[in-house]
């Protein structure tokens, strides 16, 4: 049997997409199809939680590190119309043909799917339980390219405390290959 070639390092970001999120009165969360957020250009995630440390007898005594998840910011060429509805709330008046902005606007938690290459095998990712700022806006004159920062938190899903999933060298070919196409959750053998 040939032993699995594992990455050594990573680069590059593609393959983004989101999955509304739907939180059931026990914590339980189900998403929509996930749908496509093109134009990625980086990803930043930041720990959230500290070290908890305390001390007895002279020395730290106990040690734990406290998990609230990530910190981001997702930086792309715009964000998509369907994202600022779907998670940020925002109206669109079919009639008119306008898409409106209101300061009591709804948002909903979302999963957001990623992947980033590697020198042996592009590695994908999910964070379940995505809340997400207003994006800023801006122009420059001439013909530069903006892009738009997206700042999120990724927490612990309520119901069973899970932040992110990733694939690794030995995940299985239809796990892998369906990335995408759903967010990933453990199936239970019957």
């Amino acid at each position: 049997m040939q032993e699995e070639k594992k990455n050594i390092v990573t680069f590059g970001l593609e393959n983004c997409y989101y999955a509304k999120a739907v939180i059931a009165a026990d914590g339980t969360m189900t998403y929509e199809t996930p749908k496509q957020y093109p134009g990625a250009t980086e990803l930043n995630l930041e720990v959230n939680g500290d070290l908890i440390e305390f001390e007895a007898d002279n020395i730290i005594y106990y040690s734990s590190p406290d998990n609230k998840g990530y910190t981001g910011t997702f930086t792309a060429a715009l964000v998509p119309d369907d994202f600022l509805v779907d998670i940020l709330g925002e109206e669109i008046d079919d009639e008119d043909g306008v898409q409106t902005e209101r300061s009591n606007s709804s948002s909903s938690p979302f999963a957001l799917l990623f992947q980033f290459e590697g020198d042996a095998k592009a590695v994908r990712h999910v964070l379940y339980n995505c809340s997400a700022n207003r994006p800023g806006i801006g122009s420059a004159t001439g013909k530069n390219v903006n892009t738009t920062e997206l700042s999120f938190n990724a927490t612990p899903r309520p119901n069973d405390k899970a932040v992110k999933t990733k694939t690794k060298e030995s995940t299985k070919p239809t796990v892998y290959d369906n990335w995408f196409t759903a967010v990933y959750e453990k199936v239970a053998e019957a």
